[in-house]
């Protein structure tokens, strides 16, 4: 119960935040509203009556990100980014957020021995981020409690607030994967071009700006147009963390499109029909992926839950005692 009150006060609190925009929050609060707008009747349709407060909620989790706050930003930064070119040495991602930290800071001091100063300043996840173990892990939040309130149901009790809850991790949950969605957000190349730039691409920071924030307001992108290029239902088997690996590496191929259309200007004419179209196919796939995680969290939640071994057992034959937990298992 005590979870429930914390995430219910949070969820509550939130509405009276001034968030710092990401994606632009123009575009979180449409991919949110449209996801839970287009949830199936079999899926968790008690969410839609909570659609106002997750669509304005939808950028909450960027006002964690204040240096005022610094543990919170220290925490939060990394959760909004997947910057995949600067971490390509690890060929198999690890199934655990501390043990990808490990990782990271064994090449750390690898660069440090080969005196390579300066990449190694940057070899550590405030530069290399962590989005989807954020999704993987707000999924499992979701699943959950989802669980909890249909035991509460069949035993007749008032369920209100762990809707609420529900509702609360939606727009936690759903704001890193619609940053997932946002091509700036899982390169290197986030605030300018950097390194070798041969096609002249601009360095200047403002690109990501430009791109995710001023121009969907100067279109003014709504839920119907994400609605009307959402994909159909999908992502409901296989592992729930190599799906979400595999919608960022799809983001990624869209990183140099964006620079060629900002060259073109294409950013500064609502009429260009190539960069609404970015546009609106990029939200659209956020909706689809958050939309697709409710449905799955859903059915996940009316079966017994899996019995898998305890990762922070130490008889698990998976464990690591530099982490203190044995990976996540692969989840068909």
């Amino acid at each position: 119960m005590k979870k429930l009150l914390l995430a219910s006060a949070a969820f509550l609190a939130a509405s009276s935040v001034t968030p710092a925009l990401a994606w632009g929050g123009r575009a979180h609060t449409a991919i949110d509203r449209a996801a839970v707008d287009a949830l199936p009747a079999d899926g968790p349709v008690f969410l839609q009556r909570y659609v106002d407060q997750i669509g304005e909620d939808a950028s909450v989790p960027d006002s964690w990100r204040g240096a005022s706050e610094p543990f919170s930003k220290i925490a939060e930064d990394p959760n909004h980014g997947w910057f995949r070119e600067q971490f390509a040495f690890i060929k198999d991602i690890p199934r655990s957020r501390f043990a990808f930290i490990l990782a990271l800071y064994r090449q750390h001091e690898k660069l440090v021995a080969a005196g390579q100063q300066a990449d190694a300043a940057r070899m550590n996840v405030r530069w290399t981020g962590t989005l989807p173990f954020a999704v993987a892990e707000g999924y499992g939040h979701l699943v959950a409690d989802m669980r909890w309130m249909r035991k509460l149901q069949a035993e007749g009790k008032d369920t209100s607030g762990l809707q609420m809850a529900c509702a609360f991790y939606v727009a936690w949950m759903g704001h890193y994967v619609g940053d997932g969605s946002q091509p700036l957000h899982v390169t290197i190349h986030h605030d300018g071009w950097v390194g070798p730039n041969p096609d002249g691409f601009t360095r200047d920071p403002k690109v990501h700006g430009q791109f995710e924030s001023t121009y969907v307001d100067m279109i003014g992108l709504t839920e119907a147009d994400v609605r009307a290029h959402m994909t159909p239902l999908a992502h409901q088997d296989g592992d729930v963390f190599n799906a979400m690996l595999a919608y960022l590496d799809r983001s990624r191929q869209d990183v140099r499109a964006v620079y060629v259309l900002d060259k073109a200007g294409a950013f500064e004419d609502a009429r260009n029909k190539k960069a609404r179209d970015m546009i609106y196919e990029r939200t659209a796939a956020g909706a689809s992926m958050l939309r697709d995680l409710l449905v799955r969290a859903w059915r996940e939640s009316a079966r017994p839950a899996a019995k898998v071994a305890n990762p922070i057992d130490l008889s698990n034959p998976a464990y690591d005692p530099e982490t203190g937990s044995a990976p996540a298992p692969t989840m068909p």
